[in-house]
């Protein structure tokens, strides 16, 4: 059975949130938090909360083992931009864009469920 969970708008851009994510696709949950909790990315504390919050889903809202769980897919998406405008020399302005990120996390029991 698959069970998902997501963390929104994170302050923390989705191109170093892949970094992080890419690291622990695949693995067994266990693995991934201890691989978490000791990478130095800053974007490790907050995917080690989403990768946790999916097995507590899986634990306790359908009864799966937690030792038996591994993560099917992990996804660091785009979300909303904070757009600020920083003065240049010469009267010119920069754009300034602050970017965000949605991360969903699949976590199942079934080996099969890859396929799908």
């Amino acid at each position: 059975m698959q069970v998902r969970a997501i963390a929104k708008d994170i302050g923390i851009s989705p191109r170093k949130m892949r970094l992080v994510t890419n690291a622990v696709k695949g693995l067994r949950v266990n693995e991934a938090l201890a691989i978490l909790q000791y990478l130095p990315n800053a974007g490790a504390t907050p995917v080690r909360k989403v990768v946790a919050s999916a097995a507590a889903n899986a634990e306790n809202n359908y009864s799966l083992n937690a030792d038996d769980l591994y993560i099917l897919n992990i996804v660091a998406d785009d979300s909303f931009r904070i757009k600020r405008v920083k003065p240049r020399s010469h009267g010119r302005a920069a754009r300034i864009l602050r970017r965000f990120c949605h991360v969903t996390v699949i976590v199942s029991d079934d080996p099969a469920d890859a396929g799908r």
